[in-house]
């Protein structure tokens, strides 16, 4: 599972000119999820970013969750973050799980960040968007669930 976790001031989601959701500061994570992830990635990567100090602090260092500061969380699947650019010019989407177990880890991602009492809106799985963001810094990583996880 590979998150791009961004700091933002503000992110929206428009899906066919019409605007679906919409954050203030907090954090955007486009998610992408891999064939081999599982809940023990989705619980791994969610605790993981929940709990990453990137918020800024009254002297604008990171020391705070978004928890800490009552911020909001906006994630968007992402299924070209697993795609494999080794060889050739196109991206080849096979390292991508398919939709329907995507979209079922997708949604356990999402009630895990709302379970620890953050407010959390969504993109639409699978479908085209457009995404707005102001991002804050800019302040963004890459995480991947396989970091996280002993073997």
């Amino acid at each position: 599972m590979i998150a791009v976790v961004q700091r933002v001031d503000k992110a929206s989601v428009t899906i066919g000119g019409e605007s679906y959701s919409q954050i203030n500061k907090g954090i955007l994570i486009l998610l992408g999820i891999v064939k081999e992830d599982s809940l023990e990635d989705v619980k791994k990567l969610s605790e993981k970013i929940i709990n990453l100090r990137i918020m800024a602090d009254d002297d604008k260092k990171m020391n705070r969750s978004i928890v800490d500061v009552s911020g909001e969380i906006m994630v968007v699947s992402q299924f070209t973050l697993a795609a494999n650019l080794k060889s050739g010019r196109r991206p080849d989407f096979f390292p991508a799980m398919e939709p329907k177990t995507a979209k079922s880890l997708y949604d356990k991602f999402i009630k895990i960040l709302k379970n620890q009492g953050t407010s959390v809106k969504t993109g639409l799985f699978s479908a085209y968007m457009k995404i707005e963001l102001i991002n804050d810094g800019p302040v963004t990583f890459i995480l991947n669930s396989r970091e996280y996880i002993k073997t």
